[in-house]
């Protein structure tokens, strides 16, 4: 029988007969800030068209993201004086802060250094503190690594179907680069969510492992091997490298007999994917595919002599950032100072640009805004006290977190593409959820599992 006109609720929400008004507290009690977390993350897999690289500022779907989050859980956890982050992990945050914010005060041009301070601070502090606070054990951090795989399955998805009807960027006379809903701008994106996704993916199997969760340990190393296929065709020597590093690493934390063993499997499966795919690339597709991935991963130990001009560019970019950094040793030039400074201290043999062309857009030529190497940005345009805080925090948070393999192999994964290549573009924001994973494991004592109801009020809750 419905109830009568004006009948309170039951405690809850809830009324009797069960109306729509009861849903309303059962959603807000299920909700919580980790999937806030998992929601910035599949941003990053919004288009958003073609950009000027030279603008100040860059807002994309992923940063409105993080803002949310960020506007979400830490004024509540101030308001509530929750203890979210450690005092080391705090002191090295504030370090970063203190550090960036010297180095923009000492600029040369403080004006246009403060769109580069609030980006820093961004991305090193303010998001990996909210994300250190919203994943608060394995649950959420498991919620967190799915929205990682299934991001880099809808890329790497993305990216096969460009390489097979050459729709992708263009590359060795061809458009056969896949990079995802990136577009050219941005060739570098579509590696980046793929090779997080495939470390994500593979610590979910671990884990699954772990708890003898067979079926699903088996789907999750499944989804692992696939996005092996988009990685290679994305023709990124450096994202190759990092995940080969993060991959045998996570495997000795987790098991020094499974890497023995795994080792065997990926090689044999590396030789038949390789195989494959040079065989594809010398039977032409008409997409230029004339063996890449074979030539690409040859060109790996070309590093001198014959290096190819994107190499080159990158040697003459850290000798310019070197040079800068000498001239201004303690607090350097200023964030985003490093293009103004470029041209006076670069070798005369150094591109203008790079090009880029298709994935649905024409041909155009992007200066280089950068060193294409974090530290070397660091130290250019934040001095020793910059590169001195930052590396502190890197290693840090990687030290603290060594009980949590899978965060320890994505922060890897990231600190050894630093060394070609720094913050920018579309995928720039899953670096502060990447810190941020390693700070709440930190703060945490590695994510234990709690098979109870959580310590903590979840984000609606907290607020009633």
């Amino acid at each position: 029988m419905s109830p009568q006109l004006g009948q309170r609720a039951r405690p809850g929400g809830a009324l009797r007969g069960g109306s729509a008004a009861g849903l309303l507290p059962r959603v807000r009690a299920a909700l919580s800030p980790a999937q806030l977390v998992a929601l910035t993350i599949l941003l990053v897999c919004v288009p958003t068209g073609e950009q000027d690289v030279t603008a100040a500022v860059h807002v994309t779907p992923a940063d409105v993201g993080s803002t949310v989050l960020v506007a979400a859980t830490l004024p509540l956890a101030l308001w509530r004086r929750t203890r979210f982050l450690g005092h080391s992990t705090a002191l090295l945050l504030g370090g970063v802060l203190l550090a960036v914010g010297m180095a923009t005060a000492a600029s040369q041009d403080p004006h246009e250094s403060l769109s580069g301070f609030v980006r820093f601070v961004q991305i090193f502090v303010i998001v990996p503190a909210a994300v250190a606070y919203a994943v608060r054990d394995r649950r959420d951090l498991r919620l967190a690594l799915t929205a990682f795989a299934a991001a880099a399955l809808v890329e790497g998805a993305v990216g096969v179907e460009q390489y097979l009807t050459g729709t992708g960027a263009s590359y060795a006379g061809g458009d056969s680069r896949a990079v995802g809903t990136f577009g050219a701008q941005d060739v570098m994106a579509m590696s980046v969510v793929v090779s997080f996704g495939l470390l994500a993916a593979l610590g979910l199997s671990l884990e699954a492992r772990r708890e003898r969760r067979r079926r699903a340990s088996a789907w999750w190393t499944l989804a692992a091997a696939a996005l092996a296929v988009p990685l290679a065709l994305s023709f990124s020597r450096g994202s190759w490298i990092a995940t080969a590093v993060a991959v045998t690493l996570m495997l000795a934390l987790a098991d020094v007999r499974l890497l023995l063993r795994g080792g065997v499997v990926l090689a044999a499966a590396g030789v038949v994917l390789l195989g494959g795919l040079t065989a594809a690339g010398v039977v032409g597709n008409g997409n230029g595919g004339d063996g890449t991935v074979a030539a690409r991963l040859s060109s790996i130990g070309s590093v001198t002599g014959e290096a190819d001009q994107s190499v080159t560019d990158r040697y003459d970019l850290w000798t310019t950032a070197g040079r800068i950094w000498r001239e201004h040793p303690l607090t350097g030039v200023g964030p985003k100072e490093f293009p103004a400074f470029r041209d006076a201290h670069a070798p005369l043999r150094l591109s203008s640009g790079s090009d880029t062309a298709g994935a649905g857009a024409g041909f155009s030529r992007e200066p280089l805004l950068s060193p294409h190497n974090m530290y070397m940005l660091v130290l250019s345009e934040q001095g020793l006290i910059g590169i001195t805080a930052f590396a502190a925090l890197m290693l840090g948070t990687l030290l603290g977190a060594r009980r949590t393999p899978v965060v320890v192999g994505l922060l890897i994964w990231q600190l050894v593409d630093f060394l070609y290549g720094d913050i920018g573009g579309t995928t720039t924001v899953l670096v502060s959820v990447v810190v941020g994973l390693c700070a709440s494991a930190v703060a945490r004592g590695g994510l234990p599992a709690i098979p109870g109801p959580r310590s903590e009020p979840s984000l609606w809750e907290a607020t009633r």
